[in-house]
């Protein structure tokens, strides 16, 4: 192509393109079939339910023409991040029009046939969805993902210092409180490092409803404002192709010179030493639905809310306003923009970038630039002496935090942390012997591990945030976790939601390639908090996740420092799943030898020879424990019944794989039946520990042949109060588990062990309510092995 990219000439080629791909968005929203209306408009043309977003489309499609302008003119690596929520033709349109939706799904070919196919499948049943999401070339955040877009550009650009992440932000998005907690965002982007962020804040003046709130306020204020959170804004306003395309191109130009520059003169000295720059920000205000009608049935729609979805009431069953929908088709030139064969005229595709250059295809956008496994260090390294069962005490997650950093020297370059300013309340502190918090503001002598280099970013209290950059780091293939307090994790639950939607479609696409797991470790436990109160006190997002497509959903609960080691290498190991992983930070009694703990994750569960007594036998009662408190309590119960009746067969399996229990009609990873009764037997009478809700656990067993379980979860008791007390309160604790233990197996001979139990449980009532600390029989208690 020997046209000057700066020339006229060139600016009219995009015009036609951006024509080309506003045609193309409109006729995928109303046609099935005359795509490029060679004949008037008929019924069996139009769709019998158009549905669709039109609103934000045509400024889409200009940002994303002029985009592709500055990655031919400065030879860019940059991606396009879809932040307005409907509005998938957009990276559809695209795509098409440079040919790569016609190469990634072959059957939507570049002609008048593929034309059809392409505007008939769009929001249409076995078709493509009206916003971006797996299915959509390029497109690493889903568009109903409100409020994520510069979260997700964030974790994309790290450690990939020559990318730019083109994010597009839309007006109601933008009003979000995650968004608005992302433009702290430039506070962790360290130039020399990691790449570039480029927001485009796409202000149209309205939401379905209502205005929009940045959209009313002037240049000025917004100025005040993106200037004082450490942006630089440029501002481009119009109406008027002809004024606002080389308007437009003036400020990409700048824009992309501006953030070269930034970069070039930060890595002129070493990563350490930078401060933070003032990255550039484009504040675009285009009317909504610009291009399409200005007004119907005597009200104005451009520009207004009423362009938000499909703004002219057109369909098969409605064909009076045909000629309306052909005439706004037409008014786009398609005569000038498709051959004889329906075929996009050359003179436009010719300006397209060439190859994986193209945002639709970058590979950035599906896996990653240079996807590579993790180098696992060894986790046996780190492993506690538990050669006397539970005499040693230690924090699992301080265990943790010493392979983590094993971790992060082998991986340098490819796998991090994130967290809310929860990293060392959480007891990952050792991770801070071989790095430190990416932090590129201004640092004081009194900060900890402070740097504007590291490997661990925890500076925001936002959850949103933490995920957030976790999600683009993986989805760009990179490889980390997230670790928060366990109730704040609600917070975030639709994002998990949203995060398992993707991979579970991203999956079913032959040319999708795997991501690395979503890690998420949930600390700060319902069973250990004491000071927060009933506030930190909720288990929830264990059921929450369980709920979603077991293919892609695991949830462990180890039960002590070796364990969670074991889980956290398999996790870190696994694709397209998301892995949860609830743990203690507490000093804990620890139990099971590195081999033990690795058989246990291996199997998922196990029983555990040295707390049963039943000898090779059927027991007289099973045991069971999924989680840190529940081990520990479930042990102390033992140790309790057996020393009252010895007598009686004992049975201890200590669950950390959890939804490996259920029927394998429900999970494909499920035990089988035979390998469940192994476990639990056909009828004997199971007491199950377990760290979240009992629902979850009664749904488990509600398929087994053995459905006679006492479960004791968390039943919604909390308050402030000690740690032992919180398992009081929901009777997880080794009294009610024994007394409840001993009634089910013979309960004429249990009525004074019941008595002594609850005896003991009004000492422990009234001892704290004085002493504010757990009874001595309590923090004085070790594990004997049985006789």
């Amino acid at each position: 192509m020997s046209v000057n990219i700066d020339s006229k000439e060139y600016l009219e080629r995009m015009n036609a393109w951006w024509r080309a791909a506003n045609y193309i968005s409109v006729a995928q929203i109303f046609l099935k079939d005359n795509p490029l209306l060679r004949r008037p408009i008929e019924k069996e043309d139009i769709k019998i339910h158009p549905i669709g977003h039109w609103g934000t489309i045509a400024g889409q499609n200009f940002i994303y023409t002029h985009l592709n302008r500055v990655i031919n003119k400065f030879d860019l690596n940059m991606f396009y991040i879809e932040g307005p929520g409907h509005g998938g033709q957009v990276m559809v349109s695209n795509s098409y029009i440079d040919g790569s939706y016609s190469e990634i799904y072959p059957e939507v070919t570049q002609d008048e046939a593929g034309l059809k196919r392409l505007f008939k499948e769009f929001s249409f049943p076995g078709g493509m969805g009206s916003h971006a999401a797996p299915e959509t070339p390029g497109s690493i955040h889903e568009g109903g993902e409100l409020g994520y877009s510069m979260s997700h550009a964030a974790g994309a650009v790290l450690d990939n210092p020559d990318v730019i992440a083109a994010t597009v932000i839309g007006d109601g998005e933008a009003e979000t409180g995650p968004l608005a907690a992302s433009w702290m965002t430039n506070n962790f982007i360290n130039p020399v490092n990691d790449g570039a962020i480029l927001p485009i804040l796409h202000l149209n003046g309205a939401k379905i409803a209502n205005p929009t709130i940045l959209a009313r306020k002037s240049d000025e204020d917004l100025k005040k404002y993106f200037e004082g959170m450490g942006w630089k804004p440029y501002f481009v306003e119009g109406d008027d192709p002809e004024k606002l395309h080389p308007l437009m191109a003036e400020t990409l130009d700048n824009v992309i010179t501006e953030i070269q520059a930034i970069q070039s003169e930060a890595r002129q000295k070493s990563a350490e030493d930078v401060k933070m720059p003032h990255w550039p920000v484009i504040i675009f205000r285009t009317p909504k639905g610009w291009t399409g009608p200005e007004t119907w049935d005597n009200e104005q729609v451009a520009g207004t809310f009423r362009a938000h979805q499909v703004p002219i009431p057109v369909d098969a069953e409605h064909m009076e306003y045909a000629k309306d929908l052909e005439e706004w088709l037409k008014s786009y030139g398609p005569e000038e923009l498709f051959d004889e064969n329906g075929k996009i005229i050359d003179s436009i595709k010719e300006i397209s970038p060439k190859g994986n250059q193209r945002m639709s295809v970058n590979p950035i956008t599906n896996g990653g630039l240079d996807p590579k496994a993790l180098d696992m260090p060894d986790w046996r390294k780190h492993a506690v002496d538990t050669s006397t069962h539970g005499a040693h005490i230690d924090q699992d997650m301080m265990v943790l935090g010493d392979f983590i950093a094993d971790i992060m020297e082998n991986n340098p370059t490819n796998f991090r942390a994130f967290g809310p300013d929860e990293t060392k309340s959480n007891r990952l502190n050792n991770m801070f012997k071989v790095t430190n918090r990416q932090w590129v503001e201004p640092r004081e002598l009194s900060d900890e591990w402070q740097s504007a280099v590291g490997r661990v970013i925890d500076g925001q209290l936002s959850e949103h945030q933490a995920e957030g950059f976790l999600e683009g780091y993986v989805l760009t293939g990179r490889h980390g976790f997230f670790a928060s307090y366990e109730a704040f994790l609600r917070i975030v639950d639709s994002m998990l939601t949203q995060h398992f939607k993707w991979i579970r479609k991203a999956s079913e696409k032959s040319w999708r390639k795997p991501y690395p797991s979503l890690n998420v470790i949930s600390s700060s436990t319902v069973f250990q908090q004491d000071h927060n109160g009933y506030t930190h006190q909720d288990p929830g997002v264990i059921t929450h996740l369980a709920e979603k497509k077991p293919e892609h959903i695991r949830e462990y609960l180890p039960a002590d420092a070796n364990s969670l080691m074991a889980v956290m290498d398999k996790s870190f190991k696994e694709e397209d799943v998301i892995n949860l992983i609830t743990s203690s930070k507490h000093p804990r009694p620890q139990f099971y030898s590195a081999e033990e703990a690795q058989e246990i994750v291996d199997q998922g569960a196990k029983k555990i020879d040295w707390a049963s007594t039943d000898d090779g036998e059927e027991p007289d009662i099973v045991f069971a424990a999924a989680g840190s408190e529940p081990n520990l309590e479930t042990l102390a119960a033992i140790s309790i019944l057996h020393e009252q009746f010895p007598e009686i067969k004992i049975r201890f399996i200590n669950v950390v794989d959890l939804l490996k229990l259920r029927h394998p009609n429900v999970d494909p990873r499920g035990l089988s039946d035979e390998d469940f009764d192994k476990l639990f037997t056909k009828d004997k009478p199971i007491v199950f520990a377990f760290h979240g809700y009992e629902g979850l656990i009664r749904d488990i067993f509600f398929t087994r042949h053995n459905r006679n379980v006492s479960i004791h979860g968390y039943r919604e008791n909390g308050d402030i109060t000690t740690p032992f007390d919180m398992r009081v309160k929901n009777e997880l604790d080794r009294f009610h588990l024994a007394k409840d233990a001993a009634n089910i197996i013979f309960p004429e001979k249990a009525e004074d062990f019941s008595k002594k139990m609850d005896e003991t449980l009004q000492y422990h009532h009234d001892y704290i309510r004085e002493n504010g600390d757990d009874i001595s029989e309590v923090q004085s208690w070790q594990w004997q092995d049985l006789k």
